[in-house]
């Protein structure tokens, strides 16, 4: 078995940074978070094995990244006993597709050689779950971590990828050789370090869970601009155009235009699938007072209709908690759009 241990110099999240950002949403990572990443032979974790763990610490205020490599298939319970000595003073781990992939397959190697689950009431928080729905506000087709790498600027990668890896690896395993054994290692690291460069996009997440604090708020005949403070920084500034409403975040700030009608503007709400939308009103209600209606005045609400109008009044321009009512509501679903 391959042992490797080096400090991650640069490129990697503050850990107040990751403390910070882990509790805007699901997960409180804790004192001692891990990141890792596994490679694997195959896709499927009842015939294919386990052949890398890599994993990245926190130790005297720096992040180290570790590796576990197999010389051979045998060594696979090697590299199990290793990693959960290693989770033992964990209180969370974070992955990219890990609640699908990593720790399904992890789990089911230590299920193979009678070994104990590291994971146990260990919290686990995965960034492509929580990133998905970002997917739109982002502009992006797909949501791959080397998608998310390259939407923040990050270079290139220099080694091969997943497929490529297997086939090398099973050809390291007959002619072992130092070059192999690098790009092996080499594509491993890539994902660690990609782990640490996507994480600040958490922010997008913050933003789309509805904490946000008002600044102040302009009006004219025709629409409202809010500028408000996000919870998080974003780590690059976006942008999103709909029918009436311009959204835009830079950092800590964003701004939300809103055209308004009659200086009446539409309040959005979430939970659509409890709202009918009233095409002869042109609103929405929910379904506990519409089920009173005639079917033929009313059709299932969607996030495009499941609204309401109010008026902007001066008593809305002047005060900041209506002011984060309105956002609360409506910002996540125009986001969302």
């Amino acid at each position: 078995m391959i042992v490797k241990k080096m400090p991650i110099l640069q490129g990697f999240p503050g850990f107040e940074t990751v403390k910070k950002l882990s509790k805007y949403v699901s997960v409180d990572c804790g004192n001692t978070p891990v990141f890792y990443d596994i490679e694997t032979t195959g896709l499927s974790r009842y015939s294919t094995f386990l052949y890398l763990i890599g994993a990245v610490i926190q130790e005297n205020n720096r992040w180290f990244l570790y590796q576990w490599m197999a010389e051979k298939e045998e060594e696979e319970p090697e590299i199990l006993c290793e990693f959960f000595n290693f989770l033992a003073s964990a209180t969370s781990t974070i992955q990219y597709n890990g609640r699908k992939f990593d720790q399904p397959y992890l789990e089911e190697r230590y299920k193979k050689h009678n070994l104990p689950s590291p994971f146990r009431n260990l919290p686990a928080l995965d960034l492509y779950q929580e990133l998905k729905p970002c997917k739109n506000l982002l502009n992006l087709e797909r949501m791959k971590q080397p998608d998310l790498e390259k939407f923040l600027g990050r270079g290139s990668r220099t080694h091969c990828d997943g497929g490529q890896c297997i086939r090398l690896y099973k050809s390291y395993i007959k002619n072992p050789t130092a070059e192999s054994e690098q790009i092996i290692l080499g594509h491993n690291q890539e994902d660690l370090l990609g782990l640490g460069c996507i994480f600040p996009m958490l922010g997008y997440r913050a933003l789309m869970k509805g904490s946000y604090l008002p600044l102040k708020a302009e009006t004219d005949e025709s629409q409202i601009i809010l500028y408000f403070q996000l919870p998080a920084p974003v780590p690059k500034p976006v942008s999103k155009k709909g029918k009436d409403f311009y959204v835009t975040v830079r950092e800590q700030e964003g701004a939300l235009l809103v055209v308004s009608t009659d200086q009446k503007i539409r309040q959005y709400y979430q939970d659509y699938k409890s709202y009918d939308y009233i095409p002869g009103e042109d609103t929405a209600m929910p379904r506990q007072l519409s089920q009173y209606m005639d079917k033929s005045l009313r059709v299932p609400a969607t996030p495009e209709t499941c609204y309401t109008w109010f008026p902007c009044t001066e008593s809305f321009l002047s005060n900041p908690e209506k002011q984060t009512q309105y956002l609360k509501s409506t910002l996540p679903c125009l986001l969302g759009l």
